[in-house]
């Protein structure tokens, strides 16, 4: 696929859910309370359990993996910034565009901004990937 800038990438819609949460905190090893004890969670700034803003990340590395398949595993880089938390119950949504892309010595790069943000509007984690392709 020929990529140009200003291109969307393909967007992804999830819900969290506590069974998600528990899942990723298994898969990961983090297993801080804030994210699985709701009488711990209660106490913290978040007031509630909260999802692992990794998880967040996650969703954009698999939009990312939708649009450049292969090339996005082998040579995918993410820079992200975690702007807020994400809450059971809470709908994401991962956008991404096409910023630049530039060809040299047989190889294209494409650099995207990226994120994920709430139902409100809000953004959880925003950032930039660059993903080379062969030409």
């Amino acid at each position: 696929m020929t990529w140009a800038e200003g291109q969307e990438l393909p967007s992804l819609g999830k819900v969290v859910t506590l069974e998600q949460i528990a899942a990723y905190a298994s898969a990961s090893g983090d297993v801080n309370p804030v994210h699985l004890d709701p009488d711990f969670a209660a106490k913290s700034t978040f007031g509630r359990i909260v999802a692992h803003g990794m998880l967040g990340y996650a969703f954009v590395s698999e939009i990312m993996t939708h649009a450049f398949g292969h090339a996005w595993l082998e040579s995918g880089k993410l820079r992200v910034r975690f702007r807020a938390p994400a809450y059971p119950g809470d709908q994401l949504t991962t956008y991404g565009k096409v910023t630049k892309v530039t060809t040299e010595a047989g190889k294209t790069t494409v650099q995207c901004a990226i994120g994920c943000r709430k139902q409100d509007g809000q953004d959880i984690v925003t950032g930039d990937a660059t993903v080379t392709l062969a030409s």
